[in-house]
């Protein structure tokens, strides 16, 4: 496995990173379990997590898929292998929520006890949270490393300004930095990524770790139609922001690819963007052994320049 590096952060991480809001969600804990030993078995150590997954399924609080990962870490013994990342700033309710230095200190900690973990390696701002100056949430993350609870700091849903800035700060006042940040970005989703933010974590070396490579489950060509998508609440959700002419011309883009690789629509969309500018890690789910070993497959695929430019042509805005 050729690991990369996670922006100037020092962690080694895989090409591809597995997210971990299907665990105990969509993947059961047994199924969960089963997915991390593959994972780790395949040679990938990167894990994403949130403390507020999976909040947003009924009967569910937040901190589910922490929670997993925690009992999964006990049993298995393997947190010397994996690279753990989680996030706090989402509303956990109750007032929890947001990137106040006193909130932090107390997610942090509860983060730490649902994983069963001693340190974060990874420890992401879930939002950009504009009540709150930069300099005190990152002063709030200085004291985490300095007290090695975590390793590294990174920034999600943050806009180019934004993060410029969050940069400038860190330098300004010589506080830890993002070393990463995880935006929206897929062959569909392209605008919002390489209009500002790419060029800008290309010339700081933040390390980009993308969510929704795969447009949830859009790019692997299961939902082609309306009648498709209907079969599930998920894919009744994409319906409208996918299923039109420029969403089924890069699925046609994706079939001639993946014909002439004879890989799946699916392994191609991650491959694509694995040699993107920028791109450290991009961010995919499974909730069975076989979709996995579909994305390890994924990190084989060496596509050429015709591949890349067919698809890039095809998913070209406007």
């Amino acid at each position: 496995m050729q690991l990369r590096s996670l922006g100037r952060s020092g962690l080694q991480v895989s090409p591809l990173c597995f997210g971990g809001n299907v665990f105990g969600w969509t993947a059961d804990e047994a199924t969960s379990f089963a997915l991390l030993d593959a994972w780790v078995d395949a040679g990938f150590n990167f894990i994403d997590t949130a403390d507020v997954y999976s909040r947003w399924a009924p009967g569910h609080t937040g901190g589910e898929s922490e929670s997993v990962i925690g009992r999964w870490l006990k049993r298995s013994g393997k947190r010397h292998h994996i690279v753990l990342a989680t996030k706090v700033g989402k509303d956990m309710g109750d007032g929890k929520v947001g990137l106040r230095p006193a909130y932090i200190r107390q997610a942090v900690e509860a983060s730490l006890q649902r994983l069963q973990t001693d340190h974060i390696d990874l420890y992401q701002s879930h939002d950009d949270d504009t009540t709150v100056p930069l300099a005190d949430t990152l002063g709030a993350y200085a004291d985490l490393i300095r007290a090695g609870k975590v390793r590294a700091i990174g920034a999600s849903n943050y806009s180019a300004a934004r993060l410029q800035k969050a940069l400038q700060t860190s330098e300004r006042l010589g506080l830890p930095r993002y070393e990463s940040l995880q935006p929206l970005f897929n062959l569909y989703d392209r605008a919002v990524f390489e209009d500002a933010l790419q060029p800008l974590c290309v010339q700081q070396q933040v390390g980009v770790i993308n969510f929704y490579a795969l447009a949830a489950g859009f790019l692997t060509g299961k939902y082609r139609t309306a009648a498709d998508a209907a079969k599930s609440a998920r894919g009744a959700n994409t319906t409208a922001k996918y299923l039109n002419d420029r969403g089924l011309h890069i699925l046609a883009a994706l079939d001639a690819v993946a014909h002439r690789y004879n890989a799946t629509p699916g392994q191609v969309a991650v491959a694509w963007q694995m040699v993107q500018p920028g791109i450290t890690a991009p961010i995919a789910s499974a909730t069975s052994v076989a979709q996995l070993h579909e994305l390890v497959k994924a990190t084989q695929l060496q596509l050429d320049s015709d591949a890349l430019s067919q698809l890039d042509a095809a998913s070209a805005q406007g």
